[in-house]
């Protein structure tokens, strides 16, 4: 069963491959419209994180990458957009956690989880890397301490051209 699960997730994980990123209007957590067609890393890879501030597993995860976050970028340029799917009340408690975890990413606010939707994505936390060129590379759902470490290899991979 467990084989099963893995083979349909990674089958699924295919599916999104070289898939751009659709058109869906979002808010900064600062308020500024951003259209997500339009996200890049000027020919760079990045990285798309899809979390809550409900969602443990989530946190985890970019607060791992935090604590290696400067030295990725110093390394690849890599940039990381987190996408919070808090809604209603919820939606207020990311900024002040955003501000007090000192996270360095763009947050970027999906309170209806049109972008998630759109990208076919079901659960959280889940991850896209994402091409220079803005073709999806890479999807996967959920975290365990130290596969934060893929997502560097993964950009690194992206940025010596293998696939």
């Amino acid at each position: 069963m467990k084989k099963l699960l893995c083979a349909i997730s990674f089958a699924l994980a295919g599916l999104t491959s070289f898939a751009q990123l659709p058109s869906i209007q979002l808010k900064d957590i600062n308020g500024k419209t951003v259209d997500t067609s339009k996200l890049n890393n000027d020919g760079k890879p990045f990285v798309i994180s899809f979390f809550a501030s409900w969602c443990k597993p989530c946190n985890r995860e970019l607060k791992a990458i935090n604590e290696v976050y400067a030295d990725w970028q110093d390394e690849t340029g890599v940039k990381l957009y987190a996408i919070s799917i808090d809604q209603g009340q919820n939606i207020n408690k990311v900024k002040p956690m955003v501000d007090s975890e000192g996270w360095e990413y763009e947050v970027l606010l999906d309170p209806n989880s049109d972008f998630r939707r759109a990208l076919g994505i079901q659960m959280i936390p889940h991850v896209l890397i994402v091409n220079g060129d803005g073709t999806i590379a890479e999807s996967r759902s959920g975290y365990t301490e130290g596969a934060e470490g893929h997502i560097i290899e993964k950009v690194r991979e992206l940025i010596s051209g293998k696939k």
